[in-house]
């Protein structure tokens, strides 16, 4: 599938993007929207594009971009590689040690997140196919939904949603058992049965609070609901919470790493897992954990909440491996996300369209979001 390369140069960009209405979450709120670029060239002249997981803390774009620059760059430009995968492997195991030493798996998984995606990028754009049939895809049509809808008036942004297109919306929860009950109320009243509805608590609840508040959201028909506990608890109160809670659990954009996917699918407890392939893994990692999951008979939903290069890829990788999984596609405004994200601007009834051109399909525009560029 792939074919040996040798990467002339790595380097990062940093973008942030002012927004008028903060995102809120149960733990912490974005009062702008950043973006971390992976630009990736060979000796050929050929580049390709990945995008590094860069949210929280605030100063976190700035930092994983430093990573990228200082530490990942040398490591990836000193040889031939036989394909990203083994370049995954190489990034990956000449840093463990030093991301235990300075106390950040994290940070160094999401930098290399973003490398596997710009180096899978170029791998297919010089084979010129789009990555979602390079990876065995064999239709670019795949679902969405509106997701990261706020507590506050939430029915007011997922009304524009649905007239965009899209036929299913996840509310954010987490801030209140009385003010998390009439947004889903506001929802369906002003939805209708008709369109599917999620749930994210953000990790916001503790156990006792999850088995009191759950199974009152199950009037409300929803199709999962999502880290109602914190991802690092044992797969012990998982199964508690899934005996007393009738709708579906989902989780997995802060699981790291495939020996702790293959655990999360062996606990029985998630109907919906979402590896974040900014996060951890990129392609090369994400895409032999979702067909795990498939073969648990698990749906694949990709979590991602970034800017548009991202987004493409987590399309490209949905479409690879198929199934009935919907991508998540941000409902709030950044235009991080919609200048760079091309046909996933375009949504028909709740479906979206990815093109035939090759690798992720488009060249991020720098010119059109050089506005929002910042210094690292």
């Amino acid at each position: 599938m792939t074919q040996p390369f040798h990467l002339k140069s790595l380097r990062a960009h940093v973008y942030r993007a002012p927004i008028e209405t903060p995102v809120t979450t149960s733990f912490g709120t974005m009062r702008d929207r950043p973006m971390v670029l992976v630009e990736a060239e060979d000796h050929d002249g050929e580049r390709g594009w990945g995008e590094v997981w860069c949210n929280y803390p605030h100063v976190g774009a700035e930092h994983r971009a430093r990573l990228v620059d200082s530490i990942l760059a040398p490591l990836a430009t000193s040889a031939l590689h036989d394909g990203p995968e083994q370049l995954f492997r190489h990034l990956t195991t000449a840093t463990e040690v030093l991301a235990i030493q300075c106390g950040e798996p994290g940070s160094f998984a999401q930098a290399i997140a973003g490398v596997d995606i710009a180096v899978w990028d170029l791998v297919a754009r010089k084979q010129k196919k789009p990555l979602w049939q390079l990876l065995g895809g064999t239709s670019p049509s795949i679902h969405v939904y509106a997701s990261g809808l706020n507590p506050t008036s939430p029915e007011a942004l997922a009304q524009q949603k649905h007239a965009e297109g899209y036929r299913a919306f996840k509310l954010k929860i987490g801030f209140g058992e009385n003010r998390d009950i009439a947004n889903l109320e506001a929802l369906r009243t002003h939805l209708g049965d008709g369109v599917d509805l999620m749930a994210d608590a953000n990790q916001g609840w503790s156990l006792d609070e999850a088995l009191a508040t759950a199974p009152q959201l199950e009037k409300f028909n929803l199709t999962w609901l999502e880290e109602p506990l914190r991802a690092d608890r044992p797969w012990e109160e998982w199964h508690r919470l899934k005996a007393v809670c009738r709708v579906p659990l989902a989780a997995g954009e802060n699981i790291y790493g495939a020996g702790d996917f293959e655990r999360a699918l062996e606990a029985r407890t998630l109907s919906f897992v979402q590896p974040d392939m900014a996060k951890w893994g990129g392609f090369s990692g994400c895409r032999p954990v979702a067909a795990m999951i498939a073969a648990k008979g698990v749906t694949y939903c990709p979590h991602y909440l970034g800017g548009g290069v991202g987004l493409l890829a987590s399309a490209h990788l949905l479409a690879a491996e198929g199934g009935p999984g919907r991508l998540e596609i941000d409902a709030n405004a950044n235009p991080l996300r919609t200048l760079l994200c091309g046909p996933l601007n375009n949504i028909r009834d709740g479906r979206a369209t990815l093109s035939n051109e090759p690798g992720l399909g488009i060249g991020p525009d720098l010119a059109a979001i050089e506005r929002f560029r910042v210094p690292h």
